[in-house]
C-alpha cells in the first residue's frame, strides 16, 4: 500500500519472530529500517557497500548484507538480526577469542549461526570460505573459525546424545 505523495510505502514483515508494520522510504535500506525505525541497533554498518559483512542479517533464512537490500524487499518476508541469537549460542565464539573490537561481531555471529543451521554446507565448502563475506581486522579469523567449529561440534554432540538435531 502506498502512502500518497510522501515517497513512502507501508510494509509488513517479520523481524526476529515478531510481525512489524512500518513506513519506509522508497530508497531506504533494510539496514536503516532495522536500526532507525525499529531500534535494532545490533546490526552494524561497516562499509555501506556490501564488502565487510558487518550488517549481515538472515532474510528468509539466508545471509544478506542489509546495507544492500532495499527495505521494500523485506515486505512479507522474515528477517533475523543479531538480537535473535540466544546468548548461549555465543559461548564458543567468546571462549575462542572470536570477538575483539566488536565492529564485525554481529555479522560474524549471524553468518556463523547460518552455518550452524546448515552444517551440511561444510561438506562442500570449508568454514573459512563460508565466512569469507565477513571481514575482521582484529582476530585474524582463527578465533572465529575455532569458535564456529566448536559450536558445530557441540551441536553435533548434543544431537547424538539427544537422538536429534540440536
Amino acid at each position: 500500500m502506498n502512502t500518497p505523495d510522501t515517497g513512502q510505502s507501508q510494509i509488513e514483515f517479520t523481524v526476529n519472530g515478531q510481525t512489524v508494520r512500518t513506513a519506509v522510504l522508497h530508497d531506504e535500506r533494510l539496514l536503516d529500517t532495522l536500526r532507525k525505525r525499529l531500534g535494532l541497533t545490533g546490526t552494524k554498518e561497516g562499509c555501506g557497500e556490501g564488502e565487510c559483512g558487518a550488517c549481515t542479517v538472515l532474510l528468509d533464512g539466508l545471509p544478506v548484507n542489509a546495507c544492500l537490500v532495499p527495505a521494500l524487499q523485506a515486505r512479507n518476508r522474515s528477517v533475523e538480526t543479531i538480537e535473535s541469537i540466544r546468548p548461549e549460542r555465543l559461548e564458543h565464539m567468546l571462549d575462542s577469542g572470536a570477538t575483539q573490537c566488536g565492529a564485525c561481531t554481529p555479522g560474524v555471529v549471524v553468518s556463523a549461526e547460518w552455518i550452524r543451521r546448515n552444517a551440511a554446507a561444510l561438506r562442500s565448502q570449508d568454514a573459512r570460505r563460508l565466512m569469507a563475506g565477513n571481514l575482521c581486522r582484529c582476530t585474524g579469523y582463527d578465533g572465529i573459525i575455532d569458535g564456529l567449529t566448536a559450536s558445530i561440534e557441540a551441536d553435533s554432540h548434543a544431537a547424538n546424545e539427544d537422538g536429534g538435531p540440536a
